[in-house]
């Protein structure tokens, strides 16, 4: 054991992008769907944060 390993239990992944899905009950895709779209809301909140920090930068050195 090293001393730079972490104590703490690694989550599993819920889901991976090109996992195969044959396993998998429709329940569960419906899962692996909902959590998609959340992450996808996510992504685009910090894009829209990103592009509006840009935004203002660009106006401040013009």
């Amino acid at each position: 054991m090293s001393i730079f390993e972490d104590d703490a239990e690694k989550k599993p992944v819920a889901h991976e992008v090109g996992s195969d899905l044959s396993l998998l009950s429709v329940d569960e895709l419906k899962e692996r769907i909902d959590l998609l779209r959340e992450e996808i809301v996510r992504l685009e909140a910090e894009m829209k944060a990103k592009q509006s920090s840009k935004t203002a930068a660009e106006s401040l050195f013009r």
